[in-house]
């Protein structure tokens, strides 16, 4: 089994103008390492801040191009290896995954829950209501199946009061950074498959630079620690978002030096 890279070119809910050549850098970064040749989904479009409502729709071509190549890619027997530029990108890949791997657990590593829903939504943010609409709490358009006791949050330390309530009544079981060790996940993913997601959020600001950034979050040595200890047969599939590059070129070879460095253990044969 090995890998397939995809990566998503196409604005889905972008607000920034550096998730999707941050996106491109990772995965031209990620095929230089690897020898895989990336499959382009989507095509740039300028970053807005606009509603969930508008932002859904109109990614709906880059996002059905993303469910059939992960699904491609399953169904093939490999591991998706998917660089998004946005975490809504996950309103595609995760309802596949729950559908061709449904005993799969999901690791979420994020600062954010992700669990917003439309009644509860404070920005209007479609990334912000991406793990909720897999779990079946809205409907998207994608699909869902995703089973919330599967789910856990790695490194979440900013979750809206609504949003912690839905959490704790889905029973979604989430790990603040202090708590984020590799025992302490490998006890909460067993020994059946994961599903691992990186929002570059979820580090201590400033190593790989992401738009929605929060102080006190992980050191990249730590989760490149907790990535050591998954046995590699476990991997389905990994997916990595919101890298923000800027016009700084040696700011952006930096920051994808400490990506790779991280994720270096998920790719190594073990």
């Amino acid at each position: 089994m090995s890998y397939e890279l995809i990566v998503s070119q196409g604005r889905i809910a972008d607000r920034t103008p550096g998730a999707i050549p941050g996106a491109a850098l990772t995965a031209a970064a990620l095929g230089e390492q690897t020898g895989l040749r990336p499959a382009v989904i989507g095509a740039p479009s300028p970053a807005r801040t606009d509603d969930w409502s508008q932002s859904l729709p109109e990614a709906k071509e880059t996002l059905a191009g993303l469910q059939r190549a992960l699904a491609a890619t399953l169904q093939r027997g490999n591991k998706p290896l998917v660089v998004a530029n946005t975490c809504s990108a996950s309103l595609a890949t995760l309802p596949v995954v729950a559908r061709e791997c449904p005993d799969a657990m999901l690791l979420w590593i994020d600062a954010h829950g992700d669990f917003n829903t439309p009644e509860t939504t404070e920005s209007g943010y479609l990334g912000g209501m991406v793990l909720s609409a897999a779990c079946g709490l809205w409907e998207s358009g994608l699909g869902s199946g995703l089973n919330p006791a599967q789910v856990v949050i790695v490194g979440a330390r900013d979750i809206d009061p609504a949003e912690a309530d839905l959490l704790q009544q889905a029973g979604v079981r989430t790990l603040s950074p202090a708590e984020a060790t590799p025992e302490a996940v490998l006890s909460l993913i067993g020994d059946g498959p994961v599903w691992i997601h990186v929002d570059w959020d979820v580090l201590q600001p400033n190593h790989v630079p992401a738009a929605y950034a929060i102080s006190d979050g992980l050191d990249p040595q730590a989760l490149r620690a907790i990535f050591a200890t998954i046995p590699q047969q476990q991997i389905a599939g990994v997916e990595l978002a919101e890298f923000e590059a800027s016009q700084d070129a040696l700011k952006n070879a930096t920051a994808i030096e400490c990506l790779l460095d991280i994720v270096e253990p998920l790719l190594a044969r073990r």
